[in-house]
C-alpha cells in the first residue's frame, strides 16, 4: 500500500532517533533524502540499506511528478532532511501538498526539531510562541521585523554563523538592547552552548567570538 513516512532524524547526536524511525527507515522501498552522504552516514549508523533518492530544493519541482506516480503504483517511501523534521525550513511542503492532492497517504513521526530544545532551556516563555524561521535576507526583512515589534509571544528564528551579529543588531533596533534572548548553537553535539541574557549582552559576548554551528535565536515577546 503506497505510503510517504515524514521521518525526523537527528539534528547531531546519532542516537536522538527513535526506534520507530529506524524501523520505517528499514521497512520503506525507497528513501527521499536531502542530501544522501549525509543520509548514508545515519543509515550506515543503523545498518539500514535501504535506497536512497536526493530530493532537495533544488530538484523538488521537477521531481515530484515521478515521485508520486510510483507512489501510486504502490511503493512506501521516507521522506528525510539532512537534520531534524522535514518541512521545518528544509524541503517537503511541495511533496507533502502533492500527496495529499493525490490521495496518498502521510504518515508523520513525531521526533528531533532543533527549536524546541532551544525554547525550552532558553528560560522565556514556552507556553505561546511564534516560530519565523530564517528571516529574509533582504526583501521582506525590515517589513517583517516591523510587524514583530509588538508581537506578545516569544519568537523563535534560525540563522547562520557569519550572519549572527548583524542579526543581533537589527534586534537590538527593532526590539531594544534589553530585550531578553537566548542563542542555542550546536544541538546535542559535542560543542553544545546556549547564551542568555539581554541582546546588547549576547551581542558583546559574540562580538569577539569564532562562531560555528547551526545557531537557533529565542527572543521575548514584547511585554
Amino acid at each position: 500500500m503506497s505510503k510517504l513516512y515524514i521521518v525526523p532524524t537527528p539534528i547531531g547526536n546519532l542516537k536522538d532517533i527513535t526506534l520507530r524511525a529506524i524501523e520505517v527507515l528499514k521497512e520503506v522501498d525507497m528513501i527521499l533524502a536531502e542530501d544522501t552522504r549525509k543520509t548514508g552516514h545515519l543509515l550506515n549508523h543503523y545498518a539500514i540499506k535501504t535506497g536512497m533518492l536526493s530530493h532537495h530544493k533544488f530538484n523538488e519541482h521537477k521531481r515530484k511528478e515521478m515521485i508520486i506516480s510510483r507512489l501510486l503504483d504502490g511503493e512506501t517511501m521516507a521522506l528525510v532532511s539532512d537534520a531534524g523534521t522535514p518541512g521545518i525550513s528544509d524541503p517537503g511542503f511541495l511533496l507533502i501538498r502533492e500527496c495529499i492532492i493525490n490521495n496518498i497517504d502521510i504518515e508523520s513521526l513525531p521526533g528531533a526539531t532543533s527549536f524546541v530544545p532551544a525554547l525550552t532551556n532558553s528560560g522565556l516563555p514556552s507556553d505561546r510562541f511564534v516560530f519565523e524561521g530564517f528571516l529574509p535576507h533582504k526583501k521582506g526583512r525590515q517589513k517583517k521585523l516591523k510587524e514583530l515589534v509588538s508581537s506578545p509571544y516569544t519568537m523563535i528564528f534560525f540563522e547562520s554563523p557569519h550572519r549572527l551579529i548583524k542579526t543581533i543588531e537589527q534586534f537590538i533596533e527593532y526590539f531594544g538592547a534589553d530585550r531578553k534572548a537566548s542563542i542555542s548553537r550546536e544541538l546535542t553535539k559535542i560543542f553544545e552552548e546556549t547564551q542568555r541574557g539581554t541582546l546588547a549582552e549576547l551581542k558583546d559576548y559574540y562580538k569577539g567570538e569564532k562562531i560555528k554551528g547551526e545557531i537557533v535565536i529565542i527572543v521575548e515577546g514584547s511585554q
